[in-house]
């Protein structure tokens, strides 16, 4: 399956796994690469750049295909070294980064002198308009289902999609609430050129997480999910749990005068529990909507193998013979 988005990244299939805090490590985008998508290494879950180029040297020596790194430019006072993380990325010979978080403009000239093409997330059209006029080569359109933040302005994937396809040049990918072939043949319908998934590569085999995340997942439904931080301009979906709930009960409570300090107990320092330690009330952590899409806990080859068989199935046997009709 060829789309703008596998000729630009080199890759087979247009299905893309994006960052994900304490999930983005060697092991997992080295299966995605190597099942013909394309994997991503968080670069912030590395504490600093020396482990991320021991993390990109891991990855290099699991799969001779494309893979990415992910940064998150973050509005915090003590911004981590991110110099030295492209750096990191440049001499690991990493040629695609994901962006996310604050404008990249100010990067932007350091990765593309150094051959590296950029896929920058944003969550609504004027966001991305912004993004495809200061050079970046692709995006990850996140529609208001996605896992992580999803924005201010709630739009979802049926009119943020199509609206994309209308406004912008450049290639873009569907994330949020991506799981299955239909999925897949959804957003090609829409103007997307392929798909990026995070929750559901969390619930495979290759995953290097703890089973108790991968089994929340696989036991979730679409409604288990809430939106935190909402009051703070910070919005993050996540899955629900005893700490979830107390943060929507403060919120509630405190209104507009909630201050993070009010909620740090339940989101500061929650992922390496989580994720690593399958501590699953220790905090709030990002889920998508699309855990209600999950029904098993395959091997990341059999899942792409599996979404790109049915989706040639979909167009072939039932658009075609609709259209035909």
């Amino acid at each position: 399956m060829k789309t703008r988005i596998t000729e630009l990244l080199g890759i087979q299939h247009p299905i893309i796994q994006g960052g994900m805090h304490y999930v983005g490590f060697a092991e997992l985008a080295s299966a995605v690469s190597n099942a013909g998508g394309m994997g991503t290494i968080t670069g912030l879950t590395q504490r600093s750049p020396a482990d991320l180029a021991n993390e990109i040297a891991k990855c290099k020596d699991l799969t001779d295909k494309p893979f990415a790194v992910n940064l998150t430019f973050l509005p915090i006072v003590n911004q981590p070294d991110y110099p030295g993380y492209i750096q990191a990325i440049i001499d690991g010979g990493v040629k695609i980064v994901e962006t996310a978080g604050n404008n990249p403009q100010k990067w932007l000239p350091r990765l593309k002198d150094n051959g590296i093409k950029v896929v920058h997330k944003c969550t609504t059209v004027r966001h991305a308009l912004k993004a495809q006029s200061i050079g970046v080569d692709a995006l990850s359109i996140d529609g208001f289902e996605c896992g992580g933040h999803p924005g201010e302005d709630d739009i979802p994937n049926m009119i943020l999609l199509p609206r994309s396809a209308d406004e912008l040049e450049i290639p873009f990918v569907a994330s949020g609430g991506m799981a299955d072939a239909r999925s897949l043949v959804g957003a090609l319908a829409m103007g997307a050129e392929g798909i990026n998934m995070g929750t559901r590569f969390v619930a495979t085999k290759d995953a290097p997480v703890h089973e108790n995340v991968k089994q929340a997942i696989l036991a979730a439904s679409e409604l288990d999910t809430r939106l935190v931080m909402r009051p703070l301009r910070n919005t993050e979906r996540v899955l629900t749990n005893a700490a979830v709930e107390r943060i929507v009960e403060k919120e509630a409570e405190l209104g507009q005068d909630i201050k993070f300090g009010d909620i740090a107990n339940e989101v500061a320092g929650v992922y390496p529990k989580v994720m690593i330690d399958g501590q699953m009330d220790a905090g709030a952590w990002s889920c998508g909507m699309v855990a209600g899409l999950v029904y098993d806990i395959p091997t990341v080859k059999e899942l792409v193998d599996r979404i790109v068989r049915e989706a040639g199935a979909l167009i072939k046997d039932r658009l075609v013979s609709i259209a035909a009709e």
